[in-house]
């Protein structure tokens, strides 16, 4: 129902490195001749570092552009063109009217949250013929970078190799503390300050944010999520994975709130859009906010992930999607409240399905084990090295076996009280609350309140108490037959016997799950609020279960985990020390990053090749009417049947829909640009193919792809489908190849 299986197969192979003997050395000096054996597509690069490590290859494989027009300070750059869209996506600005391209499942709740059952955009899609129609969006918000400084040298000074976790974060906060009190933040600024090597290197980046962003257009869901979960994670696609939006400045062209009196930001540079398109072996580039890989891990961890964390999450994940999936499925309008949380859970719980398979049958345990025992060999064979890095191995072990019991509870509880049932997730949310009032500040109780209430506002908006209830008795039953007795609720010590009678008891006494009644006890003196909503049966589960959790499963988890993460910033350090041959770059965490390779079919499987573009052909054989993952317009069909592509179609008169390439992604990357050779918008980063979604753990560059829109699809629907001309004329079309 939810996905296609795939068999995977996986190629290892070692991954190459710059010769470097420290980090402070690789990145300020960065090694000025680049390594021509370096996989293309792999790693995620610093922008303003491009000039040292990557620019002589990045234009060997094709790129026309310098580093200095990518990442700049002083003058606009192709990174003032990009920006972190509500802090979970990518986005990009492609006209002098701050016009935004993003992918349609990030912009998926605003979408959402301004449709209806008679105003269904979803379905029917949105399109603003005139700026005065474009839908404010409160709480949403697009960043940009204005410059990157390492200051390493601040954030690190005084921390030596013998300190304890307690002691390094210690002088590392105060360092912070001091360094940020130093640097002057404007209204709308902020610093962000970001650990790389796993704590060995720190960068600042100096942000801007815009908070006026307005809904623009949207294609409805038989294009921008053709394919739906079925499709997800998956290649050949077909799907139509964007949405417009645009940014809002007040007097000055400065970050404002949200005023009708605002005016349509002009940035400082906005990406040209090739009408060009891509053949197999173009040069890519992915420019965006990768949000986290773990690509350094050690063999244990990676074990661990594959037979115990991922196969928990799956489980919990597969009970509550069925469930959602059933209610959806019978109606409509339910369809449309759990369209967005539905998309959410699936996206990540297919992914560790493949993420899991992947690291199987690539071996990636037994690559990691390899490498661990030449880091070994080398360490044993040279006292200087035995001294730092001896036993470190060891350690590990010891380290991942104590922390796993607690890790595998932590993901069980995060999963079941912290995202699939809601009534906890409120239950949470009133716990605060409660914290606020019972710390004697009633002011803070009641500003505290003003924010929950239309908070609660939103998540009732969606709520349907029949699902939740149901999806409530599904995990704690799971929750209490999978964890050990110590971490359970005394309420759950029923082995064997299902729990639906006393969730469904204090489910249907309690006001958590009902809007009216936790408005009307919100609404009473602080006092009165509190004591009812102490009282409340779900609320006592819920205090009691976190009780148990914090004291049992968070202090010892995160004692071990601080343990665990100082070892790995050792063995990072170690791996450039022992491997001074090798180049390692750093983990995404969130942080801007660029990546490139080329336009690249793959093989996933013994005798089957998959070619790099998809077209308008493929969405039309891949119709089935009245399906909601494969349905389509008829207006669609009826410009497919005709022919009428104006200036989109390519050489061979189709339209492309979708390509893939070599360049290293990851959560976050969505909504990504995919710029050609010469700086040019040529489609929109969105997924990555399932047989290669362990990229996040281990990167294979033979089976290892980024999904992308074509851009010509992108300005096909808006213009012959959608008749938003207008917004075509924004942008700056260009021919390069020509």
């Amino acid at each position: 129902m939810y996905y296609r299986q795939f068999e995977i197969y996986m190629l290892l192979k070692t991954i190459n490195f710059y010769k470097m003997n420290t980090i402070k050395g690789f990145l300020i000096f960065g090694l000025l001749t680049f390594s021509t054996v370096c996989f293309a597509g792999e790693g995620m690069w610093l922008p303003q570092l491009l000039k040292a490590l990557n620019e002589d290859e990045m234009q060997t494989m094709g790129m026309k552009l310098t580093a200095e027009q990518i990442y700049s300070v002083n003058q606009g750059s192709l990174k003032d063109a990009i920006v972190h869209f509500g802090g979970f996506c990518t986005g990009e600005v492609i006209s002098n009217e701050g016009l935004v391209l993003t992918n349609h499942h990030c912009g998926y709740g605003q979408i959402q949250s301004h449709s209806s059952l008679d105003n269904n955009y979803l379905k029917k899609g949105f399109w603003a013929m005139k700026k005065e129609d474009e839908l404010e969006n409160p709480g949403l918000f697009v960043r940009f970078i204005e410059r990157i400084d390492d200051v390493s040298d601040i954030i690190l000074k005084g921390v030596t190799d013998d300190m304890t976790p307690e002691e390094v974060q210690s002088v590392v906060d105060k360092n912070l503390a001091a360094y940020r009190s130093t640097i002057e933040v404007g209204a709308f600024q902020e610093l962000i300050v970001r650990p790389f090597y796993n704590g060995n290197q720190y960068f600042a980046f100096m942000t801007v944010s815009y908070p006026d962003v307005r809904l623009v257009g949207a294609p409805p869901e038989s294009i921008g999520k053709f394919g739906a979960d079925t499709d997800n994670w998956v290649f050949p696609r077909h799907t139509g994975d964007f949405s417009l939006f645009r940014i809002y400045a007040g007097p000055n062209n400065e970050p404002a709130e949200y005023s009708p009196e605002n005016k349509p930001f002009v940035p400082k540079y906005s990406l040209p859009v090739s009408l060009d398109g891509v053949e197999e072996g173009d040069f890519t580039m992915i420019f965006g906010f990768p949000g986290r890989t773990t690509q350094y891990l050690p063999s244990v961890a990676v074990e661990q992930v594959v037979d115990v964390l991922d196969p928990a999450k799956i489980e919990i994940r597969d009970v509550a999607l069925k469930i959602m999936d059933k209610y959806m499925r019978a109606d409509e309008k339910v369809r449309i409240q759990y369209a967005s949380k539905f998309a959410r859970i699936a996206n990540y719980w297919k992914k560790w399905i493949g993420e899991k398979s992947g690291l199987e049958r690539s071996n990636a345990v037994d690559k990691k084990r390899m490498l661990e025992e030449e880091f070994e060999a080398k360490v044993k064979a040279d006292p200087a090295l035995w001294g730092q890095y001896g036993h470190l191995m060891k350690k590990f072990n010891e380290h991942y076996s104590q922390i796993e019991k607690y890790a595998y509870t932590r993901d069980y509880y995060n999963e079941v009280v912290g995202r699939n049932v809601e009534v906890l997730s409120t239950a949470s949310v009133i716990g605060r609350l409660i914290s606020q009032y019972e710390s004697g500040d009633e002011a803070s109780y009641n500003a505290f309140k003003d924010r929950v209430v239309p908070y609660l506002e939103r998540v009732f908006k969606n709520y349907n108490k029949d699902i939740d209830r149901e999806v409530f008795v599904a995990l704690a039953d799971l929750y209490r037959d999978n964890v050990e007795e110590q971490f359970i609720p005394t309420a759950f010590n029923v082995k064997g016997k299902s729990l639906e009678g006393y969730i469904t008891d204090i489910y249907d006494r309690s006001a958590l799950k009902d809007k009216d009644q936790l408005m009307a006890i919100l609404g009473e003196s602080p006092e009165e609020a509190v004591k009812k909503l102490k009282d409340d049966p779900v609320f006592i589960l819920y205090r009691d279960w976190k009780e148990i959790y914090d004291e049992k499963v968070s202090a010892p988890y995160n004692k071990t985990k601080a343990e665990i993460d100082l070892l790995q910033k050792r063995y990072m350090r170690g791996l450039i020390d022992v491997f001074p041959e090798r180049t390692f770059w750093p983990d995404a965490n969130s942080t801007m990053r660029v990546t490139y390779g080329k336009v690249n079919g793959y093989e996933p499987r013994d005798a089957v090749y998959y070619m790099p573009v998809t077209y308008l052909d493929g969405v039309v054989e891949k119709y089935v009417p009245g399906d909601y993952e494969f349905d389509l317009d008829q207006k669609l069909i009826d410009l497919y049947e005709k022919k009428d592509y104006g200036q989109y179609a390519d050489n061979s008169g189709r339209v492309p829909v979708c390509f893939i390439g070599s360049n290293h992604t990851t959560g976050g990357n969505s909504g990504s640009p995919a710029i050609d050779a010469s700086g040019n918008l040529i489609g929109l980063n969105f997924d990555r193919v399932w047989e290669g979604t362990m990229s996040d753990i281990y990167y294979d560059p033979s089976i290892c792809r980024n999904i992308m829109v074509d851009i010509r699809y992108v300005l096909f629907v808006i213009d012959k489908y959608a008749g938003a001309a207008h917004l075509i004329n924004e942008m700056n079309l260009v021919h390069p190849k020509k």
